[in-house]
């Protein structure tokens, strides 16, 4: 199984908190918005490369789990796994954990679309960032499916 990629890490400062000292909800989609940055920047769209390409990486969509809870001080660490691309698209799953740890505090899996900022318009993948995420994705394959993938929200049914 590889090493986990980690996209971001930092303390919680006690703006990103409530009055119980917990890391507020939008504060969990900010540090995975941060994640996805780092992300960007590993695969070679960092500032520097979207401004020379005009291309960047939107949100389509979003999925978050809030599985434990964070604490005001508290060293936090996001670890990304590519699940899937192609030629315009990349799936990611992003986990947040105590620095150093494996329990899973919060999950999101996100649905990520490669686009031209002179339209904005979505366009394929250049050669070399393809075969780079196929390459990255085949690595990331290897390891365990992770448990919050795939989910949709719904009710169950009623037990009459």
């Amino acid at each position: 199984m590889p090493e986990p990629l980690i996209t971001w890490h930092g303390e919680v400062p006690s703006e990103w908190t409530d009055y119980n000292g917990h890391l507020r909800d939008a504060f969990y989609l900010l540090i995975f918005s941060y994640a996805t940055d780092g992300f960007m920047e590993h695969i070679g769209l960092g500032e520097a490369q979207r401004e020379t390409s005009g291309h960047s990486l939107f949100t389509l969509e979003c999925h978050l789990n809030f599985l434990h809870e964070v604490h005001q001080g508290a060293e936090v660490a996001v670890h990304t796994q590519l699940l899937a691309c192609d030629h315009k698209r990349v799936q990611l799953y992003h986990s947040l954990h105590i620095k150093g740890e494996t329990l899973t505090l919060a999950a999101s899996e996100q649905m990520l679309l490669h686009v031209a900022l002179d339209g904005p318009k979505a366009v394929p993948f250049q050669d070399s960032m393809a075969a780079h995420l196929a390459d990255l994705a085949r690595q990331h394959s290897k390891g365990p499916k992770p448990e919050w993938t795939g989910r949709m929200i719904g009710m169950p049914k009623a037990i009459k």
